[in-house]
């Protein structure tokens, strides 16, 4: 949740099995029971999105290979058929991941 001082407190009581649930849901989220709670309250919906800082990784290392590929095009060591095209598709679908991280790391968004 955003970084505002919390200083009220709600007290609730549960069974041991409803308490041992939210505490799974919230360790699965990635979230505190607290913040899970929160959000879960608010109406919000609890995205979690496992292996994207992998897939950005891997993205990356595919862009400095096709870095390098444009430079041996470029010095007329390889042609590259349709390298502007390729570059272009990477540079979106780039964009659209980091865009996919971004929402993910700033919370869970709002539901429609």
């Amino acid at each position: 949740m955003q970084s505002v001082k919390k200083s009220e407190i709600i007290t609730l009581r549960v069974t041991p099995r409803i308490k041992k649930i939210i505490q799974e849901q919230a360790k699965a989220a990635g979230l505190t029971v607290t913040d899970y709670l929160c959000y879960s309250g608010l109406g919000k919906e609890i995205v979690r999105v496992n292996g994207l800082e992998q897939v950005l990784t891997e993205l990356k290392a595919q862009g400095r290979n096709l870095n390098q590929l444009t430079t041996l095009a470029n010095m007329g060591k390889v042609s590259v058929v349709y390298g502007d095209k390729l570059a272009e598709s990477y540079q979106q679908i780039s964009e659209q991941i980091r865009q996919l991280l971004r929402e993910v790391s700033n919370g869970p968004p709002q539901r429609a």
